[in-house]
């Protein structure tokens, strides 16, 4: 029995009964198109291809980084499903009742973080459709100091965030039905999008000409693929490896195992592609159109003459970005910050925390430079958030057999109190070792190369997020298991 008065339980984290699971397949297949139908997708492919890549080892790359996340995505939602327990309930059982905030605030951090991203990405669409309406150039401000951007855009930016809230504060079935109504609307404006650029530019053949795809990828001497492909499929992989950690949050929600694992086979791979496809071919026959390859699509779309066309096509993006931007970035760490004092933070309370972190933040500096974006964040994070999955799965599969005491996640002094400390050490000391190996080479390439060190964590850090997932998983695992006996302690 559940105990409701203890300091680890409110509502918004206790295990969901399966009489109260709406989710079926086909919600969680629209949760991923909501998710995965927006501009940081569209504009994928862009970096791989400035690297070099031909359009389809771009597409390649970014399909089978999104086939692997997904395996991890689909063993770490099972606990969700069979517990009905969200990601910072289901950590308890690995890293202990109070260990578990660490994992869980390392989530939330890099939610924000993505948030404002999604958050900058959603009100500069906002910026451009006021100035399809309305010609601003003549009122707007030069950048303002320390932000470093006009204050039309940052109060776009502020505008869209306060609808995220909004929707937030409405709670988490409002986010199923968001999903359910945006991803036909939002398939059907890609597909227009694409059916526009292949017709106005005369045919798949001369978009993906050489020529035309030479332009798109720009002049790029030496390119080696091996050499970038690797750090490539690790950011693809990075991009997601969010929500492979806290997947559990959605599929608690879901009826059956059966019903988690179609929805996310159908949702998440095919979508990345389709929509990563329609941006590639866009971006080809803005080439042939303009002359110029045009990534941005809020760019391309103030190109358009007719301004119900642009008008349209522009609130299309503002939903894409908030679908995405609500079931991604403030689900995890909601619960994350309500994790850590149950009984003060409720769900709606740390989605208030999210947003203003995300604010403080200013995303707009972290997207300034490929470097930035790929390089340091995407891969820089997935170190983090490997690791953790690492120790998870290992504790849940391996060491636990998937069993798990319910009651025992909701109790200060039960099993996963771990000696009455609340912190697994073993977890947290595996933990440690997948991010410090990492570490080096994040600090070289965070520091633009200004912090030397040796070659191998430089080229260890390409791979970051399978070196921080197998080497946490793998210590936690000799740690967790006395091999004179071949007992787990």
């Amino acid at each position: 029995m559940i105990e409701m008065n203890s300091s680890l339980y409110n509502e918004d984290l206790a295990p969901v009964p399966w009489e109260k699971r709406t989710w079926g397949m086909w919600d969680l297949a629209a949760l991923w198109v909501g998710m995965c139908v927006c501009i940081p997708t569209y504009m994928l492919a862009a970096d791989l291809m400035k690297a070099g890549m031909h359009w389809w080892q771009a597409l390649l790359t970014i399909t089978l980084g999104n086939v692997i996340v997904l395996i991890p995505m689909i063993l770490n939602g099972h606990a969700g499903t069979k517990y009905g327990v969200s990601l910072p309930v289901l950590l308890r059982s690995s890293f202990g009742v109070k260990g578990a905030h660490i994992p869980a605030v390392m989530r939330a951090l890099v939610a924000c973080g993505w948030f404002g991203i999604q958050t900058w990405i959603g009100g500069s669409a906002i910026y451009g459709l006021v100035q399809a309406v309305w010609d601003l150039r003549a009122y707007d401000t030069g950048p303002l100091p320390v932000l470093g951007i006009s204050a039309f855009q940052f109060l776009s930016f502020l505008l869209f965030w306060a609808i995220n809230m909004w929707v937030i504060l409405k709670g988490i079935e409002s986010i199923r039905w968001l999903e359910k109504l945006a991803a036909p609307f939002l398939i059907l404006v890609g597909v227009a999008l694409l059916v526009w650029g292949v017709w106005s530019a005369g045919g798949f053949g001369r978009i993906f000409s050489e020529e035309t795809v030479n332009m798109v990828r720009g002049k790029r001497s030496g390119f080696h693929f091996w050499s970038v492909f690797f750090p490539f499929l690790t950011a693809m992989v990075g991009f997601w490896a969010t929500v492979a950690l806290n997947i559990p949050d959605f599929t608690c929600h879901a009826k059956s195992q059966r019903d988690q694992i179609l929805g996310q086979v159908i949702g998440l791979p095919t979508t990345m592609a389709l929509f990563s496809f329609i941006g590639i071919a866009v971006t080809a026959a803005t080439v042939v159109i303009y002359h110029e390859a045009i990534w941005d699509p809020v760019q391309l779309l103030m190109r358009f003459h007719s301004p119900l066309v642009v008008v349209i096509a522009l609130l299309g993006l503002v939903l894409a970005t908030l679908s995405t931007n609500i079931a991604a970035n403030v689900v995890a760490p909601a619960n994350g910050f309500s994790n850590l004092a149950p009984h003060r933070i409720s769900f709606r309370m740390g989605g208030i925390i999210t947003g203003v972190i995300g604010i403080v933040m200013m995303p707009w500096k972290l997207l300034s430079s490929l470097e930035a974006y790929i390089f340091t964040w995407l891969i820089g994070y997935s170190a983090l958030l490997g690791s953790i999955l690492g120790v998870m799965l290992a504790d849940y599969y391996l060491i636990r057999r998937a069993k798990l005491n319910l009651e025992a996640l909701y109790s200060p002094d039960g099993e996963y109190s771990y000696g009455g400390s609340g912190f697994n050490f073993k977890a947290l000391f595996a933990l440690g070792v997948g991010i410090l190996i990492n570490f080096p080479g994040f600090l070289h390439q965070a520091t633009g190369g200004g912090i030397s060190v040796p070659r191998f964590f430089q080229n260890l850090y390409t791979y970051a997020w399978f070196v921080g997932f197998f080497f946490s998983g793998g210590v936690y695992l000799l740690l967790a298991c006395d091999r004179r006996r071949g007992k787990k302690v």
